[in-house]
C-alpha cells in the first residue's frame, strides 16, 4: 500500500514536467478494456395519441395479450379500431457501472404506419440486453420534435420526424451489468486510433514514472498496465493515470471525400510525386427558337412557324500546372484554386492523381 501510495505521488508531479510540450492526455484517446456502455432494446406500446396510431397486425395482437394480463378478454374476431395506439421499438444505451435505480434517456420509434407519436404515452415496458436479460423498465410521456399536417385533398406538411420521440430519464435501470475491472493484476488500455507510435510513447512515459515492464504493448491499440488488485487503490491509480499527458504519434495521411456533398478534408502529411495537371471543361449550349414564315400578301401560302436551332461550344483553356515531389498540402490547395477548380472537380483531380501513383495518401470516398 505504501508503495502504491508513493507511485500516485510522483505520478501527480508528472504534469508539471510535461506541461512544455503539446501532448494528450491519457484518457482523450484511450479506453479501459470491459469497461464500456450495452445497447439495450425492447418492445412497447404508445396509447393516447390523437387518431394517430397505426392498423398494424402485430399491434392488434400486443394489445389484446395486455388487455388479457389485465383480465379483460376481446372477442376472437372483434377489431378494437386502435386509432391511438402504436407499436414502438424502444432503445437506449446503458452506459459503464450503471447501478439498478438510475435512470436512463430512451428513444421510441413507431413499428407500424403510425403518422406521428406526439402526445402519446409509452406503457411499461422492459428492456432487454444482447444476453436476453432485462436490465431496465421504461414508461413515461414522449417528447416529440417534429409534426405532420395533411389536408382533405391529399396535400400535407411534415417537420422533421413525428414518429420518433424521446422521454428523458423515461427507463429506470433494474439490473447492473457486469464487467472485469477488479479482476486480475493487470488492466488494458486500448487506444481509440491504432497507432504504434502513440502507443511507444505511453509505454515509454508509463515505464520510465513506475519502472520498466510496468507498461506493455500487446499490438497496435492494446496496452498492458500492472494495477493494484485492491479497487479502491485501482481506481486512484487509474485516475492519476489517464490524467497523463502523451505525445501523439501522427496519423496515416489521408483524403476523405464525400461524394454526396462534394466535401473534401485533406490531412497534413499528404504528398505527392511530380506530376503535371490540366483541368479544363468543354461545355456545349443547344438552344431551340421558332421563326414565324409569312406568305406574299397576294399568294395562296399560309403562315408557318419554323425551327432555328442554335449550337454553342465554348471550351475553357487552361494552363497546365506543374506538382514538385514532395509537394504540401497548402500548395496543393493554392495550385487547384488559381485554376478555379470546383469541389466535384478536384475530386476528379485526386481520384485520377491516387489511379497514377502520384497520390501518397489513403484516399477514401464516402
Amino acid at each position: 500500500m505504501i508503495i502504491w501510495r508513493f507511485v500516485v505521488f510522483v505520478i501527480l508531479m508528472l504534469p508539471m514536467i510535461f506541461n512544455t510540450v503539446q501532448a494528450e492526455r491519457i484518457k482523450d484517446i484511450t479506453s479501459i478494456a470491459g469497461v464500456r456502455s450495452n445497447q439495450l432494446i425492447g418492445y412497447g406500446l404508445v396509447v393516447g395519441l390523437d387518431g394517430s396510431g397505426d392498423k398494424a397486425p402485430f399491434t392488434t395482437q400486443t394489445f389484446k395479450n395486455m388487455m388479457a394480463e389485465f383480465g379483460i378478454t376481446i372477442p376472437n374476431g372483434a377489431d378494437p379500431k386502435l386509432k391511438n395506439v402504436a407499436a414502438v421499438s424502444i432503445t437506449a444505451e446503458m452506459p459503464a457501472f450503471a447501478k439498478p435505480g438510475q435512470r436512463l434517456d430512451i428513444t421510441v420509434s413507431s413499428l407500424g404506419n403510425a403518422k406521428s407519436l406526439r402526445g402519446g404515452s409509452l406503457l411499461f415496458s422492459p428492456l432487454k440486453g444482447a444476453d436476453g436479460q432485462v436490465y431496465a423498465l421504461a414508461q413515461g410521456s414522449l417528447v416529440v420534435g417534429g409534426f405532420g399536417v395533411e389536408g382533405r385533398d391529399g396535400s400535407k406538411i411534415t417537420v422533421n420526424i413525428p414518429s420518433v420521440g424521446r422521454i428523458p430519464n423515461g427507463a429506470i435501470i433494474e439490473r447492473a451489468i457486469p464487467n472485469t475491472f477488479g479482476h486480475g493484476d493487470s488492466l488494458i488500455l486500448n487506444l481509440d486510433q491504432a497507432n504504434f507510435t502513440t502507443a511507444r510513447h505511453i509505454i515509454d512515459t508509463l515505464n520510465d514514472l513506475l519502472g520498466p515492464g510496468t507498461a506493455a504493448a500487446l499490438d497496435g491499440t492494446s496496452i498492458r498496465i500492472s494495477a493494484p488488485r485492491d479497487l479502491s487503490q485501482r481506481v486512484s491509480f487509474l485516475s492519476v493515470i489517464e490524467n497523463i499527458e502523451v505525445k501523439m504519434g501522427q496519423a496515416r495521411a489521408r483524403v476523405i471525400i464525400n461524394s454526396r456533398t462534394g466535401t473534401i478534408v485533406m490531412s497534413q502529411h499528404v504528398r505527392i510525386d511530380a506530376v503535371a495537371v490540366t483541368h479544363g471543361s468543354l461545355t456545349v449550349t443547344v438552344q431551340e427558337n421558332f421563326d414565324v414564315v409569312q406568305p406574299n400578301a397576294f399568294g395562296d401560302g399560309e403562315t408557318a412557324i419554323v425551327p432555328k436551332t442554335e449550337i454553342n461550344a465554348e471550351q475553357e483553356n487552361n494552363k497546365m500546372f506543374n506538382f514538385a515531389p514532395g509537394v504540401s498540402l497548402s500548395q496543393i490547395v493554392d495550385a487547384v484554386n488559381e485554376v478555379g477548380a470546383s469541389p466535384g472537380d478536384l475530386m476528379a483531380i485526386l481520384e485520377a492523381l491516387k489511379q497514377a501513383g502520384a497520390l501518397k495518401a489513403e484516399l477514401i470516398v464516402i
